[in-house]
């Protein structure tokens, strides 16, 4: 008799390594096989879920714990992180962090999930020596104000003429601090860039006035953090917001290519110490753009196609994916934050594959090496993928959160969780840090 071909949800459930819940304290051992890598990046399937949250940060810490990982860089306003920088290494406080992860979507950081692993860290940090901490960093640009607000306050400890020189140029930018957008447009309109130039004067100036800025304060890293950072921060923002209606993709691109540079910035800032990085992205970031509608009909890059094609087989990208469950997003964006149910996967996606496995949670390898042939074979059949980020339209799903992705081409490995839940949002008169740390204590306002 002839044999039959199973069908690929039970090839999958036959491969796929069986989870334990994310909280369990042994799901994050089932990772070690990707520690070897420079750079682990792991993608979420929405901004609001929280077992993607809690499964992410369990196998960071273990990274982090077992394997030696000393980076944490993540999806979030380079100032923002900033503030759980300074809090998990003891750092002095600065003013700028008081209005830390208040910008929406709030819920996105200012999370319990996030406070958890957040104070763990600290925790983990407090018995170490002061260059074997392990560091928190933003990769993202859309913090304009808080920006600008960081470099002039440096220049004013170290250079207060330079300060009053590039408080006089970043002021072509003062009408659109508070919706950058507009300024975009408004270049538009005009037909030139109003501010780049100030701002690119700016960047280099300091730049070139590294070493004495450094003599003069004895701290290359108060220079980096504070300074150069957040120096390209406003210039590539300011390219940003131009290119936000010149179209999409170019947009994106300069946003996610911001990342990468930012990310290698960071590894080079810590060359001395074997930097190993773990990224915290959405999937549409994390995964490779080229093997999918992203990258083969919007030409449109990504950090984790960037990286692989820096980095090689020194890169492992890691994504998640649910059927159903609920979700915190809003219906618009800046609209308020509601717990939405999310919609059953479609038929014609990875997702339900993974669901019709008929497994709770589970890892697949989806490498050459780590996954059935004939399997990855099937898997190899481009198919839909979900996406939801902030925003979250159930009635229009297919067309505002699905796209077509090759699975095992895009990620190295793929985490299930087949039901999952909203993450939970943190007030901001919650405070359960100790006295002795408040002012600090990036999520307290």
């Amino acid at each position: 008799m002839p044999t039959v071909t199973p069908p690929i949800a039970e090839r999958i459930r036959s491969v796929a390594k069986v989870l334990p819940h994310v909280s369990d304290p042994n799901f994050a051992s089932f990772f070690d096989q990707f520690a070897n890598a420079k750079i682990v990046l792991i993608g979420d399937a929405s901004h609001g879920t929280s077992e993607f949250y809690r499964g992410r940060a369990n196998i960071t810490k273990r990274l982090i714990e077992q394997f030696g990982f000393n980076i944490v860089a993540v999806e979030a306003d380079y100032p923002d992180a900033s503030s759980i920088d300074h809090y998990v290494r003891q750092l002095p406080y600065s003013p700028i962090f008081e209005n830390a992860f208040t910008r929406f979507p709030t819920w996105m950081w200012r999370n319990k999930e996030v406070q958890e692993f957040v104070d763990w860290l600290k925790i983990h940090n407090d018995s170490l020596p002061k260059n074997e901490k392990t560091r928190f960093y933003g990769l993202d640009l859309y913090s304009l104000n808080t920006s600008i607000h960081a470099v002039t306050e440096y220049l004013d400890k170290v250079d207060p003429e330079s300060s009053k020189l590039a408080r006089q140029r970043y002021g072509c930018l003062t009408p659109w601090v508070s919706n950058p957008a507009m300024y975009g447009l408004d270049s538009l309109t005009r037909g030139y860039a109003k501010c780049e130039k100030a701002v690119l004067d700016t960047l280099r100036d300091l730049l070139s006035n590294r070493l004495n800025y450094i003599t003069k304060l004895a701290d290359g890293e108060e220079f980096f953090m504070d300074a150069e950072q957040n120096a390209k921060l406003v210039a590539d923002a300011e390219a940003y917001y131009r290119a936000m209606y010149y179209g999409a993709e170019e947009s994106w691109n300069l946003r996610d290519t911001h990342m990468f540079e930012t990310l290698e910035r960071i590894l080079k800032f810590r060359s001395d110490f074997n930097p190993k990085a773990i990224v915290w992205a959405h999937n549409s970031h994390i995964g490779d753009a080229r093997f999918t509608d992203m990258g083969i009909r919007r030409k449109e890059l990504n950090i984790g196609q960037l990286c692989r094609q820096k980095y090689g087989n020194e890169v492992c990208l890691i994504g998640f994916g649910t059927h159903t469950g609920t979700v915190a997003a809003a219906d618009e964006w800046d609209s308020p934050m509601k717990i939405m149910k999310v919609n059953p996967s479609r038929s014609d996606s990875y997702e339900r594959l993974a669901h019709d496995a008929g497994l709770t949670s589970f890892l697949l390898d989806l490498r050459e090496n780590g996954c059935n042939e004939d399997l990855r074979k099937e898997l190899l059949k481009p198919k839909l993928e979900r996406f939801i980020g902030v925003i979250y339209r159930p009635n229009t799903e297919r067309w505002s959160h699905y796209s077509e992705v090759i699975l095992p081409k895009q990620l190295d490995a793929y985490i299930w969780v087949d039901e999952t839940s909203a993450v939970t949002p943190l007030k901001a008169k919650e405070k359960r840090v100790p006295k002795e740390f408040e002012e600090t204590y990036p999520f307290g306002l």
